[in-house]
Formats: structure tokens, C-alpha cells, sequence
């Protein structure tokens, strides 16, 4: 069976379309925080100075499938960013945490 094939299988099956596009978001979440640490010239050693753990733990967060909004927030804060949370609806967006608490066209 060739791999396009099997692929176009794997996709045909129940539950599949929300399976690939939750390992789309944690995909997303895994490289956006390790390409915002590189971006910032830092090791994983380093953020593991700035957030006092192990460099080991800094990979297990880059790679965590949840990572809890205490530790995103900690994580980008130990680069000097802020971190704010924000939720599309009805053409609008209304920001949860961060800078702004209203809601913006």
C-alpha cells in the first residue's frame, strides 16, 4: 500500500478531521514556543535559569500536548513578553488575559 493511499485511508476513518487538526494546534503550540526562545537568543539551558528548573523541564514544556496558562504565562514572561488570550466571536474579539479587558473591533 502506498502512503498516499494508506493516508487517504487513515483521513476517511470517524473523528479523524478533529484528530489532525488537534495535533495541528499542538503542533502549533510546541514550535511557536521553542521558535519565540530562539528568536529571544536563548538556550533551553537559559530559560531554565530564568524559570529556576531543570533543562529537561524546558523541553518537556516545548513539547507538552497541555501546558497550563500559569506556565505559558511564567514561560513567555521569563523572555520579557507578555502573554494575552483573546476570543473571536461574532466578528469581534474580546481579550480574557492580558492587556486589554473589553472588547475590540
Amino acid at each position: 500500500m502506498s502512503v498516499k493511499k494508506w493516508e487517504q485511508q487513515v483521513l476517511a476513518e470517524p473523528g479523524a478531521e478533529e484528530r489532525v487538526a488537534e495535533i495541528e494546534s499542538e503542533l502549533r503550540l510546541a514550535t511557536g514556543l521553542t521558535a519565540l526562545r530562539k528568536q529571544a537568543g536563548l538556550s533551553q539551558r537559559d530559560m531554565a535559569k530564568r524559570l529556576a528548573v531543570c533543562q529537561p523541564r524546558v523541553a518537556a514544556i516545548e513539547r507538552a500536548e497541555n501546558v497550563t496558562l500559569s506556565v505559558l504565562e511564567a514561560y513567555v514572561t521569563a523572555m520579557g513578553m507578555g502573554l494575552e488570550i483573546t476570543v473571536p466571536h461574532d466578528g469581534e474579539r474580546t481579550t480574557l488575559l492580558g492587556e486589554r479587558s473589553d472588547t475590540a473591533d
